[in-house]
């Protein structure tokens, strides 16, 4: 887990939400300290792996509007969100989720090769994921990571294998370092997760 230097928080985008939008009231946007920042760790302990020497594209993944930020979501018993005061990721959750994904790959070798769209790698393999959930379940007080992942053959356009990846990891109290270390512990587990099934035969 890294902890970066504070930054100005930008405004939240709207949502159609009344949750969301009472959340937003409700978060100190303005005035207050600026948050503190968090970062998500790509993992590195899990070994070398054998398996499929496939170029794979890991596109960024998709996620519903309230998830697509660099705030830190609380999820409460009725379903309702809300953001984390004082606390924030170092980018929007998709593109810092899809970063720590290529990262854990090329932690265990997985693979020939693997990048993001549009750097000039001729790919066999696309890999598109949706993040179902990355929040802190505050019934629970478990920090929540569910990604959805497909692999698609790139000439083909072929959805090869899906699944469903989950993982929860107590939170312990819902504060800012809290939350983003009990998170960071649930994608650790997801990421490797995703590593070992697509590069698999």
């Amino acid at each position: 887990m890294l902890f970066l230097r504070s930054l100005p928080r930008a405004a939240p985008r709207p949502s159609p939400s009344l949750a969301l939008a009472a959340a937003l009231a409700l978060s100190g946007c303005a005035g207050g300290a600026a948050p503190t920042t968090y970062d998500l760790s790509a993992p590195r302990d899990f070994g070398r792996l054998g398996g499929s020497r496939a170029a794979l594209v890991v596109a960024e993944p998709t996620t519903v509007q309230a998830l697509d930020s660099d705030r830190v979501i609380v999820k409460d018993s009725a379903g309702a969100l809300s953001f984390l005061g004082g606390a924030q990721w170092a980018d929007r959750v998709p593109r810092l989720v899809q970063t720590r994904l290529v990262q854990t790959f090329e932690n265990g070798s997985r693979l020939a090769s693997v990048s993001r769209p549009g750097e000039r790698i001729v790919p066999e393999l696309q890999l598109i994921t949706d993040i179902r959930s990355f929040n802190i379940d505050a019934a629970s007080g478990a920090a929540v990571v569910e990604i959805t992942a497909k692999l698609v053959g790139d000439r083909t356009g072929r959805v090869q294998r899906a699944r469903v990846f989950l993982a929860r990891s107590p939170a312990g109290s819902v504060d800012g370092g809290a939350a983003a270390q009990a998170l960071d512990r649930a994608l650790s587990q997801v990421l490797v997760e995703i590593v070992r099934w697509a590069g698999r035969g």
